[in-house]
């Protein structure tokens, strides 16, 4: 099987774009082609050009580069990786497409056109090849009728989720002519290479994740207009309670669009005239007139909510599903809620709300639903999966649920569920029946919290379970046994081969006092000749937020500032010696990497990145300065290196460092972490978040493999540049200040930043200790955790999650 280096993506509309930016992201030669204009435009007209011009007929092609280019959020990891799309057209271009060892059509849904394309690509297309359809509504089979047995044996349906960057799921269905090592090289290359969470779905309308999730909406609006629910009671009991996204139903219709909904809906109306639950598939007459009016939700301004401002600000008037007038917010107030959120553990809070459905009415709208979906999902397996797992997966990495359905049915209990749904009038499958018959009384098997089997309809049998090779699941290491010490905010696990990993599972892993507890234990135990490296990372949704602003908050609420600065003085201290640490330690940072989270990282001696890190050192926007090593590790490695160099003057390296921080500048990619000098060039960058631990621990091992040698026991000197650098960076503070960019503080804030960087009151430039850096750090830390303004920052941030500029 050709080993897929150059991509050819043929539509270059939205979704088609967002794949052809992946694919650039991910470093591989992209060509993206459209259809050439039939008839000039005016402008074209008005210049005399012809439609033999190589620029009109590239004219859409490259109007959907631009349009790559200019999304927000940002399709491209870097603005440079658009350098890699070469874009075309298909009556020049064609040879691109012969050139390539991916060919993926996101043309327009109409299988005539479809059908057309794929007769051409067949014609030039080289042996091993695979050609893929994004489609999200045509039958995969149908696309690939007609077309030679080689064509047919390299094609499948590739269906990614929009925007193709952000979202993690990607859909692969095979037809009964795919070859096995077709898909199986597709698979590996999703996985690996895009950093996509891969599920096999089979060739049935929507597939997995649209079918089951639109499912879930279409019986949430039923059930809500049968029974008088409020958009806002629907929204307030649908989202994180049970473990959906904030936006939940009506405010997540809004997002995606009311049309966009309707024509998935109506796909499964049209294409699924079997399905026992069909006139579910129907859009309700509200939602009809809505259509009528054009209310299509965010795109539109007007949806289910639409945005009024008034003597109260900014609010979100929510619709009235009996007259579609929009009517004054009024928060609902359920006393199951209070109860549920006090259950912290999902499956928990999930039986405790199913189970009191005949007594309430928040519950009996969520018992309702719940039970519906997950009924429905099982049985359409094997219709439209045959893995229980590629459903549940579809469900969190498409929708990011917390919870699949069939994992919904095992915390409600299988056996406890399905005479709920007997008692409703709901149809169990008769495989699930089958396997309670059977005394099988759970979808998955587990071993203390560690997925071991899981049960397969086709075979009526529990089937062993493993993460796919390459990956580590660090709740499953515990679930071994290999958790080693363990406090409400941190573990150390063992990796296996000698690696340990120091894990934070901190609320937003904020940086607290017993992470840094545990960090020590760590170290100490690295000392010990069993261990040869340390792996820093988790597996939450972010890495770090940065240190725990709540709990410095009440310390110097409660007039302990020494015991604040103490706290600070020890994790630098911390920090440092990871950095000095005489075996490895490498970092791996994912989601958000914000102020300690990113000096953390900058103590390793190696960095595994997530692409998607969104690093940035913010402390500024808090009223202090980073103090655990930040600053001192940025002149160490961007100011340093130019006072080295015979002639070169680091002062601009200076003011970009200078600048980088004060402007509390967070990257959008690991690649722009890089450019803003929070990852290093020998660091690397992972696509599949899913995989950084273990290629982490890959890292870790190289570097010992290669006689890791350990910075010198006292560090390295840095260059401070002294009076001469702050007077320059003075001078930058003056002329924003004067330009009212910035406040009086402001001005303090960054006035100290500017000190700590140039290493003080130095009448010239010298090389100065690493902790002579890390003192003027903490006494800068230390004076401004008093200060009155810098507090009421913190405040904010606690309060309100915005910065307050005072």
């Amino acid at each position: 099987m050709t080993r897929i280096q150059k991509v050819a993506v043929i539509g270059a509309g939205t979704m088609g774009g967002g794949i052809a930016a992946l694919c650039a992201n991910a470093g591989l030669q992209v060509a993206l082609l459209d259809v050439a204009p039939e008839q000039l435009n005016d402008e074209e007209r008005a210049r005399g050009a012809s439609l033999d011009d190589r620029a009109v007929r590239n004219r859409i092609v490259a109007a959907g580069l631009a349009r790559l280019k200019a999304a927000r959020p940002a399709a491209l990891a870097v603005p440079e990786r658009a350098e890699a799309i070469t874009v075309g057209n298909l009556v020049d271009d064609m040879a691109l497409v012969a050139a390539a060892d991916w060919i993926i059509e996101v043309i327009v849904e109409r299988l005539d056109a479809k059908r057309a394309l794929m007769e051409r690509i067949d014609a030039v297309r080289h042996p091993g090849s695979i050609v893929s359809s994004n489609t999200s509504g045509i039958p995969i089979a149908d696309i690939a009728a007609g077309r030679s047995d080689s064509f047919r044996a390299h094609f499948m349906g590739t269906h990614f989720f929009n925007p193709p960057r952000y979202l993690y799921l990607l859909e692969v269905i095979p037809t009964a002519d795919t070859a096995p090592a077709a898909l199986a090289a597709m698979v590996q290359f999703a996985d690996e290479r895009l950093g996509k969470g891969v599920v096999i779905a089979r060739d049935r309308p929507n597939f997995i994740g649209n079918r089951i999730f639109n499912y879930a909406g279409q019986v949430t609006v039923h059930y809500a207009l049968a029974h008088g629910y409020s958009v806002e009671e629907v929204d307030a009991l649908t989202g994180e309670l049970i473990g959906n996204p904030r936006t939940a139903t009506f405010r997540l219709i809004d997002l995606v669009g009311l049309d966009v909904m309707q024509h998935v809906t109506q796909n499964v109306y049209e294409a699924a005239p079997d399905d026992e639950e069909r006139e579910l598939f129907r859009v309700p007459a509200p939602l009809a007139t809505m259509l009528q009016r054009g209310w299509l939700g965010n795109k539109a301004g007007v949806g289910f909510y639409r945005e009024v401002r008034g003597a109260a600000g900014r609010e979100f008037w929510p619709l009235d599903l009996t007259t579609l007038e929009h009517v004054a917010p009024r928060k609902p107030r359920f006393d199951l809620v209070t109860r549920a959120r006090r259950i912290d553990v999902l499956r928990d809070r999930l039986r405790f709300i199913v189970d009191r459905a005949d007594d309430d009415r928040a519950a009996a709208l969520l018992a309702e639903t719940l039970l519906r979906t997950v009924a429905y999902a099982a049985r359409r397996v094997p219709e439209i999966a045959d893995r229980l797992i590629d459903v549940d997966n579809a469900m969190r990495w498409g929708f990011n649920q917390q919870l699949g359905p069939f994992e919904v049915w095992d915390a409600i209990g299988v056996a406890h569920g399905a005479e709920l749904m007997r008692r409703r009038g709901i149809a169990v499958a008769g495989w699930v029946e089958a396997m309670l018959a059977a005394g099988v009384s759970s979808f998955y098997q587990r071993e203390h919290g560690r997925v071991t089997g899981v049960y397969d309809p086709l075979t009526a049998q529990v089937v062993p379970y493993a993460p796919p090779a390459g990956m580590i699941v660090l709740d499953d290491l515990r679930g071994a046994g290999a958790e080693l010490a363990r406090n409400p905010s941190a573990s150390i696990l063992d990796l296996g081969d000698g690696v340990l990993c120091l894990e934070f599972h901190a609320k937003v892993n904020a940086i607290d006092p017993l992470i840094d507890e545990m960090g020590r234990t760590a170290l100490r135990m690295l000392a010990d000749d069993r261990w040869v490296a340390l792996v820093i990372g988790n597996q939450g949704s972010d890495f770090s937020a940065g240190v725990n602003l709540a709990v410095a908050a009440m310390s110097v609420a409660q007039g302990k500032i020494d015991e604040v600065r103490q706290a600070g003085r020890a994790t630098q201290q911390l920090f440092q010696a990871i950095r000095l640490s005489p075996k490895p330690v490498v970092a791996a940072p994912h989601g958000r990497v914000l102020g300690g989270g990113v000096e953390i990282c900058l103590a390793a001696a190696r960095r595994v990145a997530a692409a998607e890190s969104y690093m940035g050192l913010v402390e500024l926007g808090v009223g202090l300065i980073p103090g655990w090593g930040g600053c001192k590790e940025f002149v160490r490695r961007h100011v340093s290196p130019h006072a080295r160099l015979a002639g070169i003057d680091p002062l601009p390296a200076l003011q970009r460092v200078f600048e980088t921080i004060a402007l509390a500048k967070v990257s959008e990619s690991a690649e722009q972490a890089r450019a803003l000098g929070y990852l290093a060039e020998d660091d690397r960058i992972v696509m599949n978040r899913a995989r950084l631990i273990a290629e982490a621990k890959r890292e870790a091992l190289a570097l010992v493999a290669a006689g890791y040698v350990a910075p010198p026991a006292d560090g390295e000197p840095v260059y401070a540049i002294g009076r001469r650098g702050i007077a320059a960076l003075r001078i930058g503070i003056h002329a924003m200040r004067t330009g009212g960019y910035i406040s009086d503080y402001d001005v303090r804030l960054a006035t100290e930043l500017a000190t700590v960087l140039c290493g003080g009151d130095l009448s010239v430039g010298q090389w100065v200790s690493e902790q002579y850096l890390l003192d003027l750090e903490f006494a800068a830390t230390a004076r401004l955790i008093t200060e009155p303004r810098t507090q009421a920052r913190i405040m904010a941030i606690l309060q309100d999650g915005k910065p307050l500029r005072n």
